[in-house]
Order: structure tokens, then sequence, then C-alpha cells
């Protein structure tokens, strides 16, 4: 070796500092902030996708709530435009017996006694095989006036029942479900005390309405 090749120790000591430094990752210091900032940039797309896992959930969840709830209501209305033409024939079968002359049923006529007796048979079989299908006949007689299933007709004067009472029921009412399929056409008092407030009713979706002033408490 000459005097030329020979290293001094200086860049002897440096050489194998470098070395050590490799080694020991103390040249990576920039290579581990690189990694730190590739797992951070990991964390938050994992996040992320966790996130919008989540948010599918709910929303496949509530796709499937909602399903269920439409599913139902259709097997619930589905005989609803059926129903309502049916209450025409029950309707006609009520007139038919309000058309009987006073005193008839007494007349002797075996015969005419048992078509009556027939047609109420019929009446109150429809009406069965109607509430079988969920459809159901309102009872207001009594009762306070409820817009959401009674309409007024008209009002009558008396001051010994509580205000806006259905003293009268002109045409029978009925719902399917919580849905008014036909609301009932009724009289109310008018002149009495003030009504207790009334109990919440379940929501429904259709409201006949108040052709007056009577569901209002005087």
């Amino acid at each position: 070796m000459t005097a030329g090749d020979r290293v001094s120790p200086k860049s002897a000591d440096d050489r194998f500092a470098a070395e050590d430094a490799e080694t020991f990752g103390w040249a990576g210091a920039d290579a581990g902030a690189g990694d730190r900032a590739r797992i951070a940039e990991l964390e938050a797309e994992n996040a992320d996708v966790k996130d919008r896992l989540l948010r599918l959930a709910a929303d496949m969840e509530n796709l499937r709530r909602r399903t269920e709830r439409e599913i139902k209501d259709a097997r619930t209305f589905a005989v609803t435009n059926f129903a309502r033409d049916m209450l025409a024939v029950s309707d006609n079968l009520d007139r038919t017996l309000q058309a009987l002359p006073e005193g008839a049923r007494d007349s002797g006529d075996a015969g005419f006694k048992a078509l009556v007796e027939g047609v109420e048979i019929t009446g109150r079989s429809m009406l069965s095989t109607m509430e079988r299908h969920g459809v159901r006949k309102l009872q207001p007689q009594g009762g306070r006036f409820d817009p959401n299933f009674h309409q007024a007709m008209f009002e009558v004067p008396n001051t010994e029942v509580p205000n806006n009472t259905v003293l009268q029921v002109v045409q029978d009412g009925y719902a399917i479900g919580e849905r008014v399929l036909r609301p009932a056409m009724v009289g109310v008092s008018k002149g009495g005390p003030k009504a207790a407030p009334a109990a919440v009713e379940p929501a429904v979706d259709a409201k006949p309405g108040v052709p007056d002033e009577s569901s209002k408490d005087a």
C-alpha cells in the first residue's frame, strides 16, 4: 500500500459511523416519518370505509323496515275499494228493512217473516265477512265527535250532554285498519257543557273534515 492509498483515521471513522447509522436505522429517520404518514393515511381510509359501511347497513335496515311496512299496508288495504263498494250493498239491505211498514213483522205471514229474517241474516253475514278482512263498523253513538271518522250533518241543541256529543247517526261509518273507509254521518249536540279533552287518537291517512263549526267547543 502506497502512501496515496492510505486512509486517514478521520475518514475511516466517518465511514464506520455511516455504516452504523444505516445498520441501526439512524439514517432511516426520514423513512420512518414516511411510514408513519402512510399508516395515518391508511387509518383515515379505514375509518372512512367503516363509516360508509355503517351508513350502508343503516340504509339497508331502513329499507327492510319500510318494505315490511309497505307489504303489511298492501295486505291490509288491498280490499279497500272492494269493501267500499260492498258498503253500498249493505246500505241497500238496511234501507230494505227500514222501508217495511210499521207492524209488518207481526202480520202473521210466515213467508214475509222468513224474507225479512233472510235479509237480516244476509246483512249480518256481510258485516262479519268484512270484519274478517279488517273492516270495522264505527260506533259513534253517545261518544265525542271525531272529525277524523265522523262527518257532522247538523246540530242538536241539548244542554244536558257535553258539547259535540254524537246524538244521532244518519249513516253508519266504517274504518279499515286505522284508516277511515267511510265517515259516519252524524248529528252532534250543541249548547251543553264543554267536553273533556279527548284521548289522542291514532294517526289516520284520510280526514273527512268538518263541514261546519260543530267540532269546536263552545
